[in-house]
Order: C-alpha cells, then structure tokens, then sequence
C-alpha cells in the first residue's frame, strides 16, 4: 500500500535564476505549490499547480518572475512537493496475535 505525503521545501535563489528554477519546478511534475518570497519574508506570488494547469500557467507565470526577479536581488522558494512512499514491508496485516 502506498502513502502520499506531502513535503515542504525552500530554497534559496538569486533575482537572475528565479525563473529557471520555477521553470524547472513546474515541470517537475510533483510539485503541487511553489510560493516565491522576498529577502524579508513577504509572499510576492503563490502557484498553486495541478497536472490541467502546468502547461496553461507556466508561460505567463514565468513572465512575471521575470519582471520581478529585475527588481529584487535574492529570493526564496518554497515548494511543496507529493512524495509517495511505498509500505514498509512486513507491516501489512500485523496485528497482535499473529
């Protein structure tokens, strides 16, 4: 039986590779939602993805870093991503008595 679990990550990035790196995130696959913050901590975009909205949502949304990866120098990204972990094998089915 396998789990899914969710895992949060950040990262941190300068202005001149935001793009590329959300770019590649997107692509990733597993990742569910990447949040793009200042150096003080403030939220400057949340991108919540799905498999339907990768390919209508990257173009737009990396022309935006773009315009904002010019203005500010370092940034960081959180990313929420979906691991699924197969069972542990032997645990299935134990109990006590058995």
């Amino acid at each position: 039986m396998e789990q899914i679990r969710v895992v949060y990550e950040e990262m941190k990035v300068l202005g001149q590779d935001l793009v590329d790196k959300v770019g590649q995130l997107i692509h990733a696959g597993n990742v569910r939602r990447i949040i793009v913050k200042d150096e003080k901590g403030n939220t400057f975009m949340e991108i919540p993805l799905t498999v339907a909205t990768v390919g209508a949502i990257a173009v737009p949304v990396l022309a935006g870093l773009g315009a904002i990866a010019a203005l500010i120098a370092n940034f960081t990204i959180g990313v929420e991503k979906v691991k699924e972990d197969a069972a542990e094998p032997g645990t299935e089915g134990e109990g006590p008595g058995t």
